[in-house]
């Protein structure tokens, strides 16, 4: 069997900053393997993304917990927590957020120079990683005269950077056109395939949740796994 990558526990996000209580995550129960592609869905204002930002440590839970790897997220002091993002989540976003005046192979550095790597292997690893994306060609182009669908790729190989555990992506097909998503659906396949890494990936778009090995969906605060 599997080993578990990531768990959550009776988890619970609570709002209250107009006074009002809002309960948007209800007491959550989920788990994926290592390796897994699980497809996040569900109406818009369900949770999805607020359940994403709580597992990549964007937020923090009301109640409940989160495992990566058995531990809990609560219980990581602040050299873990910076582990964590920098090396065992990458995400990926529905919009790019690449630094326009850096070339495509400077983007996907970014994550690489942060964590600490030497420019030779951040750039020997960023050039594989476009090469694999579809972008060979286009190292050296600023995202200005790139295509929406080029520079969400290239987000993808940023997030790729330091070979992540998980990736987490959030509606990543929202801004694209219908080719584009269905060139962005594929992708995610063959990298998970190429990569064994996990995915998971919060989306409205029906396709790209077709292409998940699971597809689990948000409703009245909880996730119901459908297959």
């Amino acid at each position: 069997m599997a080993d578990k990558l990531l768990q959550t526990i009776d988890l619970r996000r609570v709002f209250s900053e107009t006074g009002e209580k809002l309960e948007i995550l209800k007491g959550v129960n989920f788990a994926m393997e290592e390796g897994e592609l699980v497809a996040l869905t569900g109406s818009s204002g369900s949770g999805k993304s607020t359940f994403l930002n709580l597992v990549g440590m964007l937020d923090t839970p009301t109640s409940g917990e989160i495992l990566f790897k058995g531990k809990a997220l609560s219980k990581f002091n602040s050299e873990e927590r910076d582990e964590y993002h920098r090396f065992k989540v990458g995400f990926v976003f529905q919009f790019h957020h690449l630094l326009s005046e850096f070339t495509a192979i400077e983007n996907v550095c970014v994550p690489g120079r942060i964590a600490g790597k030497s420019d030779k292997e951040c750039r020997e690893r960023a050039e594989m990683l476009l090469e694999t994306v579809g972008l060979k060609e286009r190292l050296k182009h600023l995202p200005r005269e790139l295509s929406g669908g080029e520079r969400q790729r290239i987000a993808i190989a940023r997030a790729l950077m330091n070979n992540p555990d998980l990736v987490l992506a959030d509606e990543p097909s929202g801004n694209l056109d219908e080719a584009n998503s269905a060139k962005l659906n594929e992708l995610f396949g063959e990298l998970n395939e190429m990569f064994k890494q996990a995915f998971l990936i919060v989306t409205h778009d029906e396709k790209l949740a077709s292409f998940a090995r699971r597809r689990v969906v948000m409703h009245n605060g909880l996730i119901q796994d459908i297959g």
